[in-house]
């Protein structure tokens, strides 16, 4: 935090239950003070934090100047935040056809290095900590693929079918979703790459603003055209982002959005959009390029090429 305009800041302030202090750079304090014409004032006030109320007091040395602070809010907020362990519960999609990948079973069941794909996204959430539940929306026939797994994994695995479209599926998987679970996390089986860390960053901004997805800056020039195929215009890259998953949303929230997509027939073609139907922010988690989606044969190449280089 840098401050301008005041010699001393100290201050402390808790959440209630189990977490822990917040540091000190993760909030802002007001710029205008009461008694900010005096050497010496104590202060005390109440601010809200990701839904808690924070009660933060200080002694302060000052000026008669104003009291301005500055801080890297996002980042500082997410190092604040712990999400609770068994609290989180993921949908697996597993449903899709892969027509494009021209197999003869849906891509996300290919071997990859010899496992199928939708293992390796199932094995990494199942080792986080923070994770209850994992549903599998899947075709009952491939079910035994998971089940085989059941051993071997520390937290609940259930299963619901697929429905006609992904958004579809998602709500058969959130009927599902334990009544206890503070986060929904939905993943693509067929992104099998996907690393821990980026998990953790996206189930914390999640927590932090309702709704949270895995996403990496545009690399190449977008263009729009119309019909006929001629250039309209050319989109600004530094304000465009590909979407990737997992897609973190609050229950509440996922289940409002669908009420109101259900209710109008809206369709959407990522899960945050459900929410962004209702207005609410949506915030980018910046992830990794190398959480592909698994969708042609060249995909399969490059995911074994990236799996092959990892120590």
């Amino acid at each position: 935090m840098r401050v301008v305009g005041m010699e001393q800041l100290q201050f402390s302030c808790s959440l209630p239950y189990d977490n822990p202090r917040i540091p000190v750079n993760s909030i802002c304090m007001p710029a205008r003070l009461s008694n900010r014409n005096h050497c010496c004032s104590n202060f005390k006030c109440h601010l809200r934090f990701s839904g808690h109320e924070i009660v933060a007091s200080k002694k302060l040395a000052m000026p008669s100047s104003k009291v301005r602070c500055f801080a890297n809010v996002e980042e500082d907020s997410r190092e604040a935040v712990f999400v609770k362990e068994k609290s989180v519960s993921v949908i697996l999609l597993a449903g899709g056809k892969g027509k494009r990948m021209g197999a003869s079973m849906p891509k996300q069941y290919l071997p990859l290095l010899g496992q199928p794909i939708a293992l390796y996204s199932l094995y990494t959430f199942s080792r986080m900590i923070e994770v209850k539940e994992i549903i599998v929306v899947c075709d009952p026939s491939y079910e035994d693929i998971f089940q085989d797994e059941k051993e071997k994994i520390c937290v609940d695995l259930k299963f619901t079918l697929p429905g006609k479209e992904r958004q579809d599926s998602v709500y058969s998987g959130l009927q599902a979703v334990d009544s206890n679970s503070e986060l929904v996390c939905i993943h693509d089986s067929a992104r099998p790459l996907v690393a821990s860390g980026d998990i953790e960053k996206v189930l914390k901004d999640g927590w932090l603003h309702g709704a949270a997805v895995l996403g990496v800056p545009v690399k190449a020039t977008i263009k729009e055209a119309n019909g006929d195929c001629f250039v309209v215009r050319t989109l600004d890259r530094k304000t465009l982002w590909e979407m990737q998953t997992p897609q973190v949303i609050k229950p509440g929230l996922l289940k409002k959005g669908f009420d109101l997509v259900n209710r109008e027939g809206l369709e959407v073609t990522d899960d945050v959009s459900i929410v962004e139907h209702l207005k609410h922010p949506v915030y980018i988690t910046q992830g990794c390029y190398t959480n592909i989606k698994i969708t042609t044969p060249d995909d399969l190449l490059l995911a074994e090429r990236i799996l092959s280089m990892k120590p």
